[in-house]
């Protein structure tokens, strides 16, 4: 730990050189009128403190989508035409990132859906030889932790949308072998009204190749069926409680119970249509996935990576926000133990879990 405090590129001088108040503003950003009260200094600092040790594992960032389509963002360098670039990321603790390749819009046909999902996969895979001082590709729980000793950014590929599985498991196995470690079923005819055979197959491929099953948008009734058919736990990437605002993306109390039964993982978002436009909003709906799926169930998938011109909450406008984020959860007495599981502990845990459960299949299921 600490030479990763010594490393230049650690939370502590990121956030120094960069700060949530230095990025480009935008809706809710920042020094806007309607900014929050100032956290006070002591919770802060004692945030980007947390932050250098235990940094944030985000569940969701749609930048691979955004690039694809606009190509000359260079996100080594503070870019003011996305809202995702290295610096922030670096300013904001982020020490893990899951980078989206879901496709934005319904492709009507399924081999439309698999090139476009290749496509995706090209570009990911680009960024991570583009900038290799910053981003690092990751594939299991120790490539996580080694990144972070390295003052990478260790970047994790997926979700892959599920409708790009008919019925066969090639197509799955092919994605786990480009770097794909996550797949979302939401969509797909296998997992619509209810998990078919062929999707409790697929979920037990998931598991003997260890790769994260993603429940987000998912129905409840399906989201509760792959959390129980499922060795290993279960993600929701993106998603925050529809106890507090009833979004047809946010996960009921019933889901997140299914989730703690099964020691899944429910990752916050900051979508504003989701959480509401203020970061206390956000805080609420931290503070109520952690009552209900429990402290080991809780993460961040903040769904950033996008151009201008999307609403944000208020001081949480791009990566850098997120030391403002533990500061309100140290302020309401979030002990440091719980908010390093918020942050790492729990993402590291679900993908060593995962692999567990794959060694385990793997004596008793050929491919």
């Amino acid at each position: 730990m600490a030479d990763l405090q010594d490393e230049p590129h650690s939370a502590y001088a990121a956030h120094t050189a960069y700060t949530a108040d230095t990025v480009p503003t935008g809706p809710g950003a920042a020094g806007a009128e309607d900014a929050p009260a100032p956290v006070t200094g002591s919770a802060l600092d004692r945030a980007v403190a947390l932050l250098s040790v235990h940094p944030v594992a985000d569940g969701h960032n749609t930048l691979v989508w955004t690039l694809r389509q606009s190509p000359y963002h260079d996100i080594d360098t503070p870019d003011s035409g996305v809202d995702t670039d290295i610096p922030r990321l670096r300013a904001g603790g982020v020490g893990a990132q899951f980078w989206s390749l879901m496709l934005p819009r319904e492709a009507e046909a399924a081999d439309q859906v698999l090139s476009d999902t290749l496509d995706q996969i090209d570009v990911a895979l680009a960024l991570m030889r583009r900038y290799p001082d910053g981003l690092c590709l990751a594939l299991t729980a120790d490539d996580m932790a080694d990144a972070r000793n390295r003052g990478r950014i260790a970047s994790f590929l997926g979700p892959v949308p599920g409708r790009t599985l008919t019925d066969s498991l090639g197509a799955l196995r092919a994605f786990h072998a480009l770097g794909v470690r996550i797949l979302a079923p939401a969509g797909a005819p296998w997992a619509g009204e209810e998990l078919t055979p062929f999707g409790h197959e697929v979920v037990k491929e998931m598991n003997r190749l260890a790769m994260l099953v993603d429940l987000t948008g998912c129905t409840p009734e399906v989201a509760c069926q792959l959390a129980g058919a499922s060795k290993a736990p279960v993600i929701v990437s993106h998603t925050a409680a529809a106890a507090l605002n009833p979004h047809p993306g946010n996960v009921t109390d019933e889901v997140l119970l299914a989730l703690r039964a099964a020691q899944g993982l429910a990752m916050v978002t900051f979508d504003t249509a989701q959480t509401g436009d203020s970061l206390h909003a956000v805080a609420d709906h931290v503070e109520h996935v952690r009552a209900v799926a429990g402290p080991h169930g809780v993460g961040l998938g903040a769904t950033f990576g996008t151009e201008p011109g999307v609403p944000r909450p208020t001081g949480l406008t791009d990566p850098s926000g997120y030391p403002r984020l533990i500061a309100e959860l140290l302020d309401r007495g979030w002990s440091e133990t719980d908010l390093a599981l918020l942050t790492w502990g729990n993402a590291q845990r679900v993908l060593r879990d995962a692999e567990f459960t794959a060694r385990a299949a793997q004596h008793r299921r050929p491919a």
